[in-house]
C-alpha cells in the first residue's frame, strides 16, 4: 500500500510539473441563469480530472464571484503547450451551450468552439477574462484576431509571436497558434470604443531581434503594421514580412525560387521582393507575349517597378535567378 501511495504522489508531482493553472470566466449579464447553475465544457475536462470526462456539460461548475455577481469562474490545472476548445453552458445540458460568434470560433471543419493555447509553465494563473456569454470579449473590450502565414519561413523553435501596443510590445507574451502548421493566429482583447490605429508586428521567435522586416508598402509612419479596431475584427491573413496573402507569392516546384509581387492589382508601382538568390533577371510580358520590361538585379531586397508607362491590363512577370530557375506571376495594372 505504501508503494502505491508513493507512486501516486510521484505521479501527481510529475503531472503538476507539466500543468498550468487557467481561470475560465464568463459574464452572464443579461442572461437568466439556469437553476442548474453555470458550467463550462470542453476537451480539457479529462486532463483536469473531471468525471466522466471531456465535453460533459454538467460536471465542471463555475462559481459566482463576489465582486461582480454577473461573473462565474473556475480555475483548473491542465497540461501546458497544448490547444484546448471549450464552451460555456447556462445549465447542465448540451442544448444549453452558448452560440459562439464567428470571430471567436476555431473555424475549421465547421466547428464552432472557443479555443485557447497554453504556451507557458509559469507559476501564475492565466486569467483569460470574463468573456460575455455568447459574445466575443469581456465587457468593455473588443476582440482582435491576428493571422500570419509562415509558409515561406522556417519557424523558430521558440514559436511565432505578435507584439504591439495591446501588449506593450512584449515579444514573448503572445504566442500564436496554428491549426495547419501554416497560418498562425492569436486572439487579443483590446479596449473598446477606440478607432485609432493599432500598431503591431509579427515575430519569428520571442525576442525583439526576431521581429519581421516589413517591406515598405506595409508600413505606417512609424514603420509598423496597423489596423483600426472600432469593433470585433478578424484581420486578413498576411504573409510574414509582406503586405498581402502568400497566395500572391510564387514558389517554383523545387521551392528554391521565392519572390512576391504586390500590390496586385497595382496602380503606380509594382513591388517585387526577392529573397533567395544573389542575382535575378526580371521580365514583364503583356497579354500578346510582347516584352515590355526587362531588368537585371544583383542582390536581394525589394525592386520597385514604375508602372507609369504601362497601359491598364493584364501582365506576366517572370523572374529567373542566377541558377536558371524561373517563376511567373500574373498581375493587373489598373
Amino acid at each position: 500500500m505504501k508503494k502505491l501511495i508513493l507512486f501516486g504522489a510521484l505521479f501527481g508531482l510529475a503531472f503538476n510539473a507539466e500543468a498550468k493553472k487557467v481561470k475560465f470566466s464568463v459574464n452572464m449579464q443579461g442572461q437568466v441563469v439556469d437553476t442548474g447553475g453555470v458550467h463550462i465544457t470542453g476537451d480539457f475536462q479529462d486532463e483536469a480530472g473531471y468525471v466522466p470526462g471531456d465535453w460533459d456539460p454538467g460536471s465542471t461548475e463555475m462559481f459566482q464571484e463576489l465582486a461582480d455577481t454577473n461573473i462565474y469562474s473556475v480555475i483548473v490545472d491542465i497540461p501546458a503547450f497544448a490547444k484546448y476548445e471549450y464552451k460555456f453552458v447556462n445549465g447542465i445540458h448540451g442544448y444549453q451551450q452558448e452560440f459562439v460568434p464567428l470571430e471567436s470560433r476555431v473555424n475549421y471543419n465547421f466547428i464552432d468552439n472557443r479555443w485557447i493555447y497554453l504556451d507557458s509553465l509559469s507559476n501564475d494563473t492565466l486569467d483569460i477574462g470574463a468573456i460575455r456569454f455568447g459574445g466575443n470579449a469581456p465587457a468593455g473590450k473588443n476582440l482582435v484576431r491576428f493571422y500570419v502565414d509562415m509558409s515561406l519561413q522556417t519557424v523558430s523553435s521558440n514559436g511565432v509571436h505578435v507584439a504591439g501596443g495591446f501588449n506593450n510590445w512584449d515579444p514573448a507574451s503572445c504566442m500564436m497558434y496554428s491549426f495547419d502548421a501554416v497560418v498562425y493566429e492569436y486572439i487579443a482583447y483590446v479596449d473598446s470604443g477606440l478607432t485609432v490605429a493599432r500598431e503591431h508586428m509579427f515575430i519569428n521567435g520571442n525576442t525583439t531581434g526576431n521581429t519581421e522586416t516589413l517591406v515598405a508598402w506595409c508600413q505606417n509612419g512609424n514603420g509598423y503594421r496597423e489596423t483600426s479596431t472600432p469593433a470585433d475584427i478578424m484581420l486578413p491573413v498576411v504573409c510574414y514580412t509582406f503586405c498581402d496573402a502568400c497566395s500572391t507569392t510564387v514558389v517554383n516546384e523545387s521551392s528554391a525560387l521565392v519572390f512576391a509581387a504586390y500590390p496586385n492589382p497595382a496602380i503606380d508601382v509594382l513591388n517585387v521582393s526577392l529573397q533567395n538568390a544573389s542575382a535575378y533577371t526580371l521580365s514583364v510580358l503583356d497579354v500578346t507575349g510582347r516584352e515590355v520590361y526587362r531588368e537585371f538585379v544583383a542582390g536581394r531586397g525589394v525592386l520597385v517597378i514604375n508602372l507609369a508607362a504601362f497601359q491598364s491590363g493584364t501582365y506576366f512577370l517572370t523572374v529567373t535567378d542566377n541558377s536558371g530557375k524561373t517563376g511567373t506571376e500574373k498581375f493587373i495594372v489598373q
